[in-house]
């Protein structure tokens, strides 16, 4: 696995070892949005990514870096959505074995993803200190490889494939934005601009209920993510230092959004263009929404950063 921050030659790596598996997403752009908000759009789409999700790209990346002996004992992490499907699947696909925790109050729409690439899930208390504790004793028992969702720069390389294949396309955007929880999408794609695209601008996009990474970059210190409240069940997690750091180097700004205009954006998209993309996804299209002077005449990339929800529980129906 990466030791340093990732290089341009890092991510290249990267997209030529993920292009085994994952899939090049298509980007997407619709009229009617762009009438709407008065510029130009285009739209991502990781929704249609392996697992539903771009964590794939990061999670595969990942596990074909490691050793044929690091690969037979398995990987483990803690997660209660898209990155413990990724993982699952991942080793599915190299013959190897995921070790999954998993709080008890997890979806059981992702319960069932996990468990369908023959994962072995552990359950655990919703707290990070009774994640923590439960993954320690998995790899104790299992000898497993621990596999962080964002604190590790094989998997920040592996996510700034999405946003290298947007540059590949793209030569002339403006921004740039993705969601924002955790960071490693949004550090991954602030790295890929700076390599690939150094004239677009890279704006992340949280939601005002859980803005912990806008307080972090604000005031130059990590805010812990405290009891937040958001619809974006992808975002909840705060920034670590690796995450951190590269965003506050290369990252432009941070935009807060309502769940209002998550949802409004959720529908639009879902209505207009015909593809089912989750709260934490939609984020990015709300960023415009509620800045709508700002992108003004500009030509603006969105990554729909994933697609995976329960159906029988769409926010517009509550």
């Amino acid at each position: 696995m990466l030791k340093e921050i990732p290089s341009k030659e890092d991510i290249i790596d990267a997209a030529n070892i993920i292009q085994e598996k994952a899939h090049r997403t298509p980007i997407l752009s619709s009229t009617a949005i762009n009438s709407m908000f008065g510029c130009t759009i285009l739209f991502k789409c990781e929704n249609f990514q392996k697992a539903g999700a771009f964590k794939f790209r990061g999670a595969y990346y990942t596990l074909r870096s490691l050793t044929r002996d690091e690969l037979e004992k398995g990987v483990a992490t803690h997660s209660s959505g898209n990155h413990a499907a990724a993982l699952a699947l991942s080793a599915k696909l190299l013959n190897s074995k995921a070790y999954i925790v998993m709080p008890e109050t997890a979806p059981q729409i992702k319960k069932n993803a996990v468990r369908s690439y023959d994962a072995e899930i552990y359950f655990c208390q919703p707290t990070l200190k009774s994640r923590i504790e439960k993954v320690e004793e998995v790899i104790s028992k299992t000898g497993a490889t621990f596999i962080h969702p964002y604190d590790n720069y094989s998997i920040i390389a592996g996510q700034a494939t999405c946003a290298f294949e947007v540059f590949d396309e793209i030569k002339d955007a403006d921004y740039i934005i993705a969601p924002v929880g955790g960071g490693g999408l949004l550090s991954g794609t602030s790295l890929s601009a700076k390599y690939f695209s150094p004239r677009t601008k890279v704006i992340g996009a949280e939601p005002a209920g859980a803005d912990d990474s806008y307080r972090s970059i604000r005031d130059g210190y990590i805010h812990p993510s405290v009891n937040p409240n958001t619809i974006c069940d992808g975002l909840l997690t705060q920034l670590s230092e690796k995450t951190f750091n590269i965003i506050k180097n290369n990252v432009h700004r941070i935009l807060t959004c309502s769940d209002e205009s998550v949802i409004e954006s959720m529908r639009l998209i879902w209505e207009r263009m015909k593809i089912i993309v989750e709260p934490s996804a939609a984020i990015t299209l709300a960023a415009i929404k509620e800045n709508q002077i700002f992108f003004k005449k500009k030509k603006v990339v969105c990554i729909l950063s994933g697609g995976n929800l329960d159906l029988n529980r769409l926010p517009w129906n509550s």
